[in-house]
Formats: structure tokens, sequence, C-alpha cells
């Protein structure tokens, strides 16, 4: 059972997010899934699969250390790159669970159209600003859901993201069921920087979360912080010591979201092979 390492949304080894690629997905015995996902413990893992529908690359399946998600962005994006290199490809159409994810690839950089989100309040703001340590945030709290949930909370300043040390226990309380992202940013003009958290799944904090870029994007268009159309630069992963960089796009206007794209660089770092029994 063979596997590549690649390091996402960085132009360099050793930063990023990692991701660990099972391109023969059907060599994989399905109750082994879960596990090797859990052994590898990185934010996710993924298996690809021939696709349902011709017109398509491939199907995917992603996995965090404790279970299945429809969707993420640094599992698409790196898995596209990686896809590319291989067979020669400038486009990349992926089917998840969400639905199929289209990747534009130049070399090592890929820009994905994101599945639209869906929006609504989040219905716990105070507590979860007890949580984060937060007094009050600079724009509504509101959770956005584009195959995985994650829910907003702008701080002052970057320096106030930087200092941040949220309750876990806290966080998970939140999040009981899993499959909940909690997303600290701040920023100006079209500079950000956002932290991101989950320890529901596994995931205490992640250095690039590319399914939370996108509805970024959406969630400073929707409250005029930047125009729809406007590319945002967003930092992430520094505190972490695995500093990244996502481009993120939404189009629309008042509050109807059209169309999202979130890119980035990949590099393959690696790869191995699982000999386990049956």
């Amino acid at each position: 059972m063979r596997f590549a390492i690649l390091d996402v949304f960085t132009d360099r080894a050793l930063a990023g997010n990692q991701l660990a690629v099972f391109e023969d997905g059907p060599e994989v015995p399905a109750h082994l899934l879960q596990p090797l996902a859990r052994e590898i413990n990185f934010s996710e893992t993924v298996y690809v699969y021939p696709p349902a529908d011709p017109a398509n690359t491939a199907r995917i399946r992603i996995f965090v250390p404790t279970n299945e998600i429809p969707f993420a962005g640094h599992p698409v994006l790196g898995t596209a790159v990686l896809l590319a290199a291989r067979w020669d490809l400038s486009e990349v159409r992926l089917e998840t669970g969400r639905g199929v994810v289209p990747v534009r690839v130049d070399g090592g950089h890929g820009t994905m159209e994101q599945p639209v989100p869906g929006v609504e309040p989040y219905p716990e703001p105070e507590r979860l600003l007890a949580a984060l340590g937060l007094e009050r945030s600079l724009l509504p709290v509101d959770v956005y859901d584009n195959g995985m949930p994650h829910v907003y909370v702008m701080a002052e300043s970057p320096a106030d993201v930087a200092r941040l040390r949220p309750d876990a226990t806290a966080l998970t309380d939140l999040s009981p069921e899993g499959g909940l992202g909690f997303n600290c940013f701040a920023g100006a003009g079209t500079e950000f920087t956002t932290r991101m958290f989950a320890p529901a799944d596994g995931i205490p904090e992640d250095p690039a979360t590319g399914s939370a870029a996108g509805p970024l994007a959406c969630h400073l268009a929707r409250h005029g912080v930047v125009p729809w159309g406007a590319e945002i630069t967003i930092a992430q992963g520094v505190e972490m010591g695995r500093p990244s960089v996502l481009l993120a796009r939404a189009e629309g206007d008042g509050d109807r979201i059209r169309a999202v794209q979130v890119g980035g660089d990949a590099v393959l770092v690696g790869d191995g092979r699982f000999s386990l029994p049956d």
C-alpha cells in the first residue's frame, strides 16, 4: 500500500499542511482506511479511486484522524497537484462527497472551484469567545458549510490571533460530534492571518485550512470588509512552525455567494509503503 507525502499551501518542503495520498485506493482494504489515517495522523489522508464518471479525473475519499469527511481544501489541492504531475494534466476534476471539484493546475500551483457554502449565524457566540479567550468579535460570528462547517471570529489584530491559547476542552464541548472548525482571524486590506482549531476531530490546530479559506473570503465580502471578487491572501500555521499561504476569492453580491475559488502551492516531499497483514 504505497502513499505519497505532500506539503500543501507552501512552495517549500517542511512547511504548509502535510498530506498523505494513497494513489491506488482500491488496493487498501476498507477496514484499514481509518486506522491508516489515524496511524499517519496528518490533518487529512486521501485515498484515490477511479471516477464514477469518466469525464472526471478521479474519485477521492478524505479522512481526518477520527472519521471520514466529504470535503476539505488542502487534500483536494494536494491530490490535484500530485495527479496533474503524474498524468501531465492542466485540469483535474475530483469527485468528492460534496460533488465534483475542478482544479486548474500550473506546475506546483493549483486553484480549485470550491462548493458554495451555506451560511447561518452561530448559535453560541459567547461560549465560543470564552473558549478562545476573546471578549468580542469585530464581525458577526457566522458558520459556513461547504462540506466542512467552519465558524469565524474576527479579532482586533493579528497579534491577538497569534496570542490565542484556546481551551481545547471547551472547544470540543462546542462540537461534541466533531466536524466543526473554529477559526479566528484578523487583518486589513486584502491581507489576513488566521488560526483554525478542531480538537474534536483530532486536530488541535491546523497549519493550513483550504476548506476555511473560501468561506473566509465570503464572510469578509458579505460584511463589507473586502469587495466581492477581491483576492485575499491568508497567512496560517506560523505559530505551529509550518507557515502557509492561501489565496481565496468569493464572487457574489449583497448577501448572495455565487462562486468561491481557493488557490495555493503544493510540494511533493516523500513517499512510503505500508505492509500490513490482512
